[in-house]
């Protein structure tokens, strides 16, 4: 009896394991995020930056400097093909709380993260050499050229909200659902 109960619980955290950045827990997967048009970054060369905006956390840190400040959620990196490839604590550390910019080598990404109003959602990234990469989660995120996105260039949540810039070119056609 307790065999068999070792063995269900050892199959339920495989599964869990395995599912990895597969799908989000709302089930929505976004189109393809690509980086944004001429915003160039510090990175190391031949590397990129994604900076993700995700849904704010729900309880206050009372460890911080400032504790009702609000601070975005953890997420997710994964490969292309949805194997775990980074956990990131999404603070900066700095006194303003940004979001973390993470450095990454240029390729394809899933970015599974918590979007405000949906749950876990799967965003898929392309992180391209000395470029920067953002996803807006949060809901209502500010940017500065917001009048130049259109059908053709957004990437859109269902309620219309601009996630990000789409990717150039055809991206995860063969993993895509």
């Amino acid at each position: 009896m307790i065999t068999v109960k070792i063995n269900l619980i050892t199959l339920i955290a495989a599964g869990a394991l395995l599912t990895g950045c597969a799908t989000g827990q709302s089930g929505i997967t976004l189109d393809t995020v690509g980086p944004v048009p001429a915003r160039l970054t510090t990175a190391r060369s031949g590397n990129g930056v994604l900076v993700v905006y995700s849904a704010y956390k729900v309880n206050a840190d009372f460890n911080r400097p400032d504790p009702y400040r609000p601070e975005y959620s953890d997420y997710k990196i994964c490969t292309a093909t949805g194997k775990l490839l980074q956990y990131v604590h999404n603070n900066s550390g700095t006194i303003l709380q940004d979001p973390a910019s993470v450095e990454l080598p240029p390729g394809e990404y899933r970015v599974k993260a918590r979007a405000n109003g949906y749950g876990i959602v799967v965003v898929p990234v392309v992180v391209e050499r000395r470029q920067t990469t953002v996803v807006h989660l949060e809901g209502g995120g500010a940017w500065p050229d917001g009048s130049v996105f259109n059908q053709a260039n957004a990437v859109r949540l269902p309620d219309g909200q601009v996630a990000g810039w789409r990717a150039a070119g055809e991206h995860f056609s063969d993993v895509k659902k």
